[in-house]
């Protein structure tokens, strides 16, 4: 069963400093007063020259705002199939007074030809309205969420905040979820998840709770104790996958034909999905490899190390000395080197030898900082009422366990 409302929480906006009775104010936040506007779709190969030069403007103005752009958004940027917008003046011989070219549905460039030329960045308008979803698993995360006509980036965002707590490949069916989120709208219609606010899922006969609370400038997500949701690795290297082979001392190897040691974990899925860092750390190797294929290896700190192998291909810019975040790209799924079919063979090292990864307890980062201790329970208690709230008016069948104490802090 999937449920889900949402309660409306306007996004509060600066008002224009004009009156619009008078004006007619575009999309774009600029006075449009007898101005036409056309819109077009950046072609292939098309440049600023071949959109602006039929419209008149000259060489050299058209110049001047290349290089002007440099600092703001350079129109070599520019993508084929992007929206653009030209307003002109109703005149027997039009003259383009602004072109905008539109990054996506809400972000925007305006390119002002007035003297002197300004280029800035805008946003449209949008509403952030509250969300609320629960379900049941019916077989994998992201297939009850598609059949259940849900956004599959909430899937994703789910998977990401319960990433050190949960592995998404052993979910079962029956395993429960409910999550209150952001949804962005634009003109009354939805156009993105935004952020999680809280959710609680249930999988493997145990309640995990996320409580998104700003601390230090930054959102961090903790459990109903207050321990910090982030752990020093990943579950896995991807987002969703299968395991078809663990860490085995002993195992048959299916192109040598005889038992050897696997000394990794194979996540098998389509050639060309993302590979992740499953944590912070230095790029040690990036390179091919008879056996190994395309592989990266990732110093983590002195004690831990994690290597990839079998790549289709290494992310670019991923070479030795460049540090890599926790959740970034390094290199794309592949079957390179001794494998059989597409897949990435994970590799963790502890001390310079290659552990099982299941078997090691990473601890937790830190917890909510002391003084900000008063204001997360208060915010986690309100949070579980809503939970429990929204849950009993979509006639959930789902009980939800109480947060524990607050001082039970570990």
């Amino acid at each position: 069963m999937i449920a889900f409302f949402s309660s409306c929480n306007k996004k509060e906006e600066p008002s224009l400093q004009l009156n619009t009775e008078k004006h007619k104010i575009s999309p774009f936040g600029f006075v449009a007063d007898s101005l036409e506007e056309e819109r077009g779709v950046i072609g292939n190969n098309e440049t600023l020259t071949d959109i602006l030069l039929p419209y008149g403007v000259p060489y050299e103005k058209i110049y001047q705002i290349a290089q002007k752009s440099k600092d703001v958004f350079y129109v070599r940027k520019f993508k084929t199939g992007d929206n653009y917008v030209i307003y002109k003046t109703n005149d027997t011989i039009p003259e383009v007074k602004y072109f905008i070219y539109e990054k996506d549905i809400v972000n925007y460039v305006v390119f002002d030809l007035s003297d002197p030329i300004k280029i800035y960045e805008g946003k449209k308008r949008t509403e952030v309205k509250e969300m609320f979803a629960d379900g049941v698993i019916n077989s994998s995360l992201y297939e009850t969420f598609e059949n259940n006509n849900l956004d599959i980036n909430l899937a994703l965002k789910l998977a990401d905040v319960f990433a050190w707590q949960i592995d998404f490949y052993r979910i079962q069916k029956g395993d429960k979820f409910k999550v209150f989120y952001e949804e962005e709208y634009l003109n009354n219609e939805p156009i993105g998840v935004g952020k999680i606010i809280a959710a609680e899922f249930s999988a493997n006969n145990q309640n995990y709770f996320a409580f998104r609370f700003e601390q230090n400038g930054s959102d961090v997500y903790f459990d109903e104790k207050g321990n910090s949701l982030r752990k020093a690795f990943l579950k896995a290297p991807l987002k969703f996958s299968r395991i078809t082979s663990r860490y085995s001392l002993k195992r048959y190897h299916p192109i040598l034909h005889r038992e050897k040691a696997h000394l990794g974990t194979d996540y098998a899925a389509p050639t060309g999905t993302p590979i992740l860092s499953v944590g912070d750390g230095i790029v040690t190797e990036a390179t091919y490899k008879a056996y190994n294929g395309n592989y990266v290896k990732i110093r983590h700190n002195s004690t831990y190390s994690t290597q990839y192998l079998h790549m289709s291909k290494i992310a670019k810019g991923i070479k030795p000395g460049v540090r890599v975040k926790q959740g970034q790209v390094i290199g794309y799924v592949g079957s390179t080197g001794l494998a059989t079919g597409p897949h990435v063979c994970f590799r963790f090292w502890k001390n310079g030898r290659q552990v099982d990864p299941f078997r090691e307890k990473i601890p937790p980062s830190k917890p909510i900082d002391p003084k900000n201790r008063e204001a997360f329970f208060t915010l986690r208690d309100e949070l579980l009422k809503k939970l429990n709230s929204a849950s009993n008016q979509n006639d959930s069948t789902y009980a939800m366990r109480k947060g524990s104490n607050e001082n039970n802090i570990q």
